[in-house]
């Protein structure tokens, strides 16, 4: 049931200090609207960031470098060069691996051609288990598959900026011809980019065939240059990419602790570090806007402090009229809670509200902005900025209320 007095009553108290109450709602309110606002922001840059994580996320890279340590007769800077065999052999011996892609990158100065137009691409030579190392969106047509690989097809599979280049606006590049250093290739399928950035535009202008086909066509006889590996399921990427290496450094003759011969990029590592330091600027938006609650709550303690010394003799009246001390205690906290509530409501409001409004403007607008992707705001963040409020009124309130309820109504009766 509603108690109308009772809400009557905090009515009154608040209209009487209008200013000093405003005020101290704006810290309660403040501090709800910051911590909205930077989780979101934090949120919008970790949904930027992993944007650019366009890899599986407990991939390994592994290509070769120069040996800078002299190893059984073999002198230092030493070019290893990774072959088909070594795919075999890890097949054999890391039980741990459970995709092993090989890829090759046709170097030299070329352009790809196409009737009358012409232009420079990458060309790189793949598998199609690289599509479990690194995703690839086919709208058009298909991937490369394992016949392809097998019987060294002359099939392509094409990015955008290619499609641009060498195609006029609506004509269909599927089953059409291109013209890679004298070799005429199928296109079967076209590809699409999800980034806008560099990368993007990098990964725009790619020709993918198959690593076979690269191989035997370009006089690349037997040749792998990097591998991408994915770890079986409950296997960290790390033991991968240690066993891995120590088996091609055995296979090529190079130094156990020759840590320059082969190049690696763990990218369970390196997600594991963006994920501790998104923990850290969410921990640290937390730590802020708490202590800015906190300040509010210390000013509403404040006001409800003051408040019951101005209605001491009131309290004293109450208790003489048999009023429990409970009775006082609620609602002391229920004023406080109100006030703490209400500004504590309106900051979420705003601040889900501002975010909402970015993320719009960012969609409407198709904005890029660097490492910032949209911000968002998560249910359970909205439901604990409540608790939060909830307890944060009634902290505010309880010293006052229990000052209050320990009103002697024979000295209250006499207060001036």
């Amino acid at each position: 049931m509603i108690d109308i007095d009772k809400w009557t009553e905090i009515y009154g108290t608040i209209k009487r200090h209008k200013l000093r109450t405003g005020l101290t709602a704006f810290g309660v309110f403040w501090g709800i609207f910051m911590l909205v606002l930077l989780l979101g922001a934090g949120k919008g840059l970790e949904n930027g960031v992993m944007r650019d994580f366009d890899v599986a996320k407990n991939a390994v890279f592994v290509w070769t470098q120069r040996t800078s340590i002299p190893y059984m007769g073999l002198k230092a800077g030493r070019f290893v060069q990774l072959t088909s065999d070594d795919v075999a052999a890890i097949k054999a011996n890391v039980p741990e691996v459970d995709i092993v892609a090989p890829s090759n990158q046709l170097n030299g100065d070329f352009t790809v051609i196409r009737g009358t137009k012409n232009s420079s691409f990458t060309v790189n030579g793949e598998a199609p288990e690289v599509l479990r190392v690194v995703p690839i969106k086919v709208p058009e047509g298909r991937f490369l598959n394992d016949k392809d690989v097998n019987e060294r097809r002359k099939v392509a599979v094409i990015g955008p900026r290619v499609v641009e280049l060498l195609f006029d606006k609506d004509e269909d590049p599927l089953g059409q011809y291109i013209n890679i250093k004298g070799n005429y290739f199928l296109v079967v399928g076209t590809f699409s980019t999800s980034s806008s950035d560099e990368q993007g535009q990098q990964d725009a202008q790619v020709i993918y065939i198959p690593h076979t086909t690269l191989q035997q066509t370009f006089n690349q006889p037997n040749r792998v240059g990097s591998l991408g590996l994915i770890p079986k399921p409950g296997v960290p990427a790390k033991v991968v990419e240690d066993k891995v290496k120590t088996l091609l450094m055995k296979r090529h003759q190079v130094a156990p602790d020759d840590v320059k011969a082969f190049g690696s990029a763990n990218v369970e590592e390196e997600f594991k570090d963006v994920q501790g330091l998104f923990t850290g600027i969410a921990g640290f938006s937390w730590l802020v806007s708490i202590g800015t609650i906190f300040a509010g709550i210390i000013g509403v303690g404040n006001i409800m402090l003051i408040v019951v010394k101005e209605r001491t003799k009131e309290l004293g009246i109450r208790k003489a009229l048999g009023a429990t001390p409970w009775s006082i205690i609620t609602l002391i906290i229920q004023e406080s809670i109100v006030i703490t509530g209400f500004a504590g409501y309106v900051g979420l409001l705003a601040g889900t509200g501002m975010i909402a409004f970015i993320d719009y403007m960012m969609t409407k607008l198709n904005v890029q902005a660097g490492f910032f992707g949209n911000p968002e705001i998560n249910v359970s963040i909205a439901v604990t900025a409540v608790v939060v409020l909830v307890a944060a009124g009634t902290l505010a309130g309880l010293i006052p209320a229990t000052k209050a309820a320990r009103v002697n109504p024979v000295v209250a009766l006499k207060d001036e």
